[in-house]
């Protein structure tokens, strides 16, 4: 079935006019999977509506941070109570402090935060903060995580597992990348070459715990504990980007589950309840070294934001109150299985990664744990099935490297549905 996009084509030629390339954010153009972007007039619960009245399931989600689904009333309400009196000051307000409280109340690692108004900006707050309390350098990263658009962190391997990264946008220099060393995911004898060739020289080791932008990769124990044995000999800081996972895969970050402490912690999405924030949060002797109390400098305008704020702060207590993180990974394991049934009845060869509410079908043999396996995808498969899936009312990430995810708000109606779209391929 083909579905009408006429406003939809209309809205993308007046926005190429003034944006460029006609979205604010590349993956929003649906390049990846050779159609045109639809542009999204409302949202409720689980579902969307298009500017041409097409409603679809959701399951990106804003890219993760609509864990109870969108225009929840408990999180606008006092919202609304907050824009009545202001949206922007500039000087502190008490409901900073009441987020900052629940965070490291949540996450055992964290005594301090700083609140910011993305992800990027928190991990640039952890990458400074990092090279300003070790006095070095040198950043470990891995290929394939994404830690928003910071110069140091668009980087591509070069030839070897262990080279020094180059400039994957023109714009970043050179000078800036070669500070930033290139490790396989998943790979914890890379990580220890690394140290023994780079020694004193690193600064800190930054990963996605559960990496999800290579669509979602899950983690090695032996891995991530190797990270965290390296960073402690070497007194480097361990860096986990929890922008996606933090109270995605539980209320907190993921640390308590693997057993493994993060020196700093970047955190964003769900800590605003699907407004702009970011936050870098680690133990006092760390973040005491951010100005005003040391010489690291960080500032930012809307940090802070007390819409977005309360925003968080409604988000974290009803996910406390509510604690749906086993409820909502077991039926999202029972959906991957039931998709992984449907895509075998209709011939689609795929292998599907998942952990707790976040998950990927890669479009190819398996298994996928890295960023060499994740690429082995048939991304035109992909770009097929997203089409298909569109046209049916499902809307997923437009991209085959990217997470889905699931909500408390997807009922087990739309669950079937997306199972009965499947079976209607090709």
């Amino acid at each position: 079935m083909t579905r009408p996009q006429k406003n939809n084509t209309r809205l993308f030629k007046q926005a190429e006019k003034y944006i460029p390339g006609g979205v604010n954010s590349p993956v929003r153009a649906f390049k990846s999977v050779g159609a045109r972007p639809i542009f999204i007039d409302r949202a409720k619960g689980a579902h969307l509506w298009d500017a041409d009245g097409n409603q679809y399931i959701d399951f990106c989600l804003s890219w993760g941070p609509m864990i109870l689904g969108h225009a929840h009333k408990d999180v606008l309400d006092p919202v609304k109570k907050v824009m009545a009196k202001g949206t922007s000051y500039g000087i502190p307000t008490a409901l900073e402090t009441e987020l900052a409280r629940r965070i490291c109340q949540a996450i055992k690692s964290v005594d301090k935060v700083r609140l910011v108004s993305s992800g990027t900006e928190a991990v640039m707050t952890a990458i400074r903060l990092a090279r300003g309390f070790t006095g070095r350098d040198k950043i470990i990263k891995f290929v394939g995580c994404y830690h928003g658009h910071v110069d140091h962190m668009l980087v591509q391997a070069g030839s070897g597992a262990l080279t020094l990264g180059a400039p994957s946008s023109p714009g970043v220099p050179k000078d800036f990348a070669k500070h930033t060393i290139l490790v396989p995911y998943n790979d914890a004898e890379a990580v220890t070459k690394a140290f023994d060739k780079h020694q004193d020289k690193i600064a800190a080791v930054i990963v996605e715990p559960v990496a999800g932008n290579m669509g979602v990769i899950v983690p090695d124990r032996a891995f991530l504990k190797t990270l965290r044995t390296q960073c402690t000999k070497n007194k480097s800081l361990l860096i986990f980007d929890e922008v996606i996972t933090g109270f995605r895969l539980g209320y907190g970050g993921v640390q308590k589950g693997f057993g493994i402490d993060a020196d700093l912690t970047c955190l964003g999405k769900i800590i605003g309840g699907g407004f702009p924030i970011g936050a870098c949060g680690g133990k006092a002797a760390i973040m005491d070294h951010l100005a005003p109390t040391g010489q690291v400098y960080q500032a930012g305008t809307l940090s802070g934001n007390p819409v977005c704020v309360a925003a968080g702060i409604a988000t974290l207590d009803l996910l406390k109150q509510l604690n749906p993180y086993r409820q909502l990974a077991a039926t999202t394991a029972q959906f991957c299985q039931a998709m992984s049934n449907a895509l075998n009845e209709v011939g689609l060869c795929h292998t599907i990664n998942q952990m707790g509410s976040m998950f990927t079908v890669f479009f190819g043999t398996g298994p996928v744990r890295d960023y060499t396996t994740a690429t082995t995808s048939d991304t035109a498969a992909y770009a097929a099935f997203f089409k298909h899936m569109l046209d049916h009312g499902v809307y997923l990430p437009p991209s085959q490297y990217e997470a889905w995810f699931l909500s408390c708000a997807h009922s087990a109606r739309d669950l079937n549905h997306t199972i009965q779209a499947i079976r209607q391929w090709p």
